[in-house]
């Protein structure tokens, strides 16, 4: 697209989407495919089902951009208004296509289509010289339609999986074609634990102010992310001019960064522990199995862990973990000593190279002016009997799920740590 064009528009369209009902993933994954084009996107809305207010913003958006992309309203229900409003937009009709209707028939039992025959076949009425996006995950197909001269309308469905597919099978070629400007944008982001934003930004400041490629630093709950991305006129080229970037940051971060774009804690040290030939197991209390989903999330898991117990109260700890009852009085579940008998006794019991235990107070409730909302301990039992213990407070602002998974985070960090320093 020529740096003169008026540039792209997402719109979203679902009442669901302005009461909160869903999240709106669509358009953060359409954000990033022109991002990858190298396309100017500068605007999304959002609007409910009602025809007034989708033909109104329609005719809005074609006043101001060259090309936009509708996600939602495409199904067989009343409320799926997409296709009519955007057709009144522009005083135009719509008309059946009889192959689209075989080809929903083809899809369907019979029963379905016996009940629901009327309403699955306004899914076959587009304007006249629109052209059809198929479906080959839903029955809702989509189109590419110029309405006006300078202004291309694309439409797809709300259900992320056939949006998707039709993007990659039909729409990512058109948008390419006649679009782009043959330059694209490539990013790749590298990702942090046991350091705030805050401070990386801090260091990191000179390269904030880099045009190309660009450098930018963001949050989420125990982790910082920094996206590097080059302008190029291929992936080759942009991977050079990120290069240099991504060294230095690997060289003044080299503790902090556990990986790159897709990677996760739990996929690192899955991969490190296999790699290693070693297993390892769980001993959960506060976190109450949140630290075993995170492990079994990931696809290989098996290979590296073992399982847990998940000993919520001290009767449990006693019975299942072997921790003395006196132990227990004396110092209290939430403690160091009994994190670290929990991480022996379930590395011994279980018969793994590596444990992690925790226990702590989670919140709202529970604490007390020694032991606050957010006191964690965190015991970690390795081979030759090595033994990590960790204490963390985290700010008693934080809610229950966020101590939860900050705790989490902080365990495997960790032990990713661990076994960073033994592999040297």
């Amino acid at each position: 697209m020529s740096p003169n064009s008026k540039g792209v528009e997402i719109l979203s369209i679902g009442t669901e989407l302005l009461l909160g009902n869903i999240i709106n993933t669509n358009a953060q994954w359409i954000s990033e495919q022109l991002s990858l084009l190298g396309l100017n996107h500068f605007r999304q809305s959002t609007v409910g089902d009602n025809c007034d207010r989708i033909i109104k913003v329609i005719q809005e958006i074609s006043k101001r951009s060259n090309l936009l992309i509708t996600t939602g309203g495409l199904g067989p229900t009343p409320d799926d208004l997409t296709t009519e409003a955007i057709a009144k937009s522009f005083n135009v009709s719509i008309f059946e296509r009889p192959h689209l209707w075989d080809e929903i028939k083809q899809k369907l039992p019979n029963s379905k289509l016996k009940n629901d025959s009327s309403s699955l076949r306004k899914q076959c009425f587009f304007p006249k010289n629109a052209q059809i996006i198929n479906n080959p995950r839903g029955t809702a197909p989509g189109m590419i339609w110029e309405p006006v001269k300078g202004f291309t309308i694309l439409t797809f469905p709300g259900v992320p999986s056939e949006m998707k597919t039709m993007w990659e099978e039909t729409a990512y070629d058109f948008i390419k074609t006649k679009f782009s400007d043959s330059y694209s944008f490539f990013s790749n982001t590298l990702k942090f634990a046991g350091i705030g934003e805050s401070s990386v930004a801090e260091k990191i400041n000179d390269l904030l102010n880099l045009k190309n490629p660009t450098v930018a630093p963001y949050a989420n709950l125990g982790e910082v992310k920094i996206r590097i991305t080059a302008r190029a006129k291929n992936d080759l080229d942009a991977k050079k001019i990120i290069k240099p970037v991504k060294e230095k940051l690997k060289k003044d971060f080299s503790k902090f960064i556990f990986g790159e774009d897709n990677d996760t804690l739990p996929s690192v040290l899955i991969k490190e522990l296999t790699k290693r030939n070693q297993t390892i197991v769980f001993a959960e209390s506060c976190t109450g199995g949140l630290l075993s989903s995170s492990l079994t999330s990931i696809s290989g898991s098996s290979q590296v862990f073992q399982g847990s117990i998940v000993s919520y109260s001290n009767e449990l700890k006693n019975s299942l973990l072997n921790i003395s009852k006196e132990k227990l009085t004396k110092y209290g579940a939430v403690s160091e000593e009994v994190c670290e008998a929990m991480a022996i006794n379930v590395k011994e019991k279980l018969g793994a190279d590596w444990a992690i235990a925790i226990s702590g107070i989670a919140g709202p409730n529970g604490g007390s002016p020694d032991k606050p909302v957010g006191l964690v301990y965190i015991s970690i039992s390795g081979p030759n009997n090595h033994i990590t213990n960790i204490k963390k407070i985290f700010n008693s602002t934080r809610n229950r799920i966020e101590i939860q998974t900050l705790s989490v985070n902080v365990c495997l960090n960790s032990l990713r740590l661990i076994l960073l320093s033994n592999s040297k």
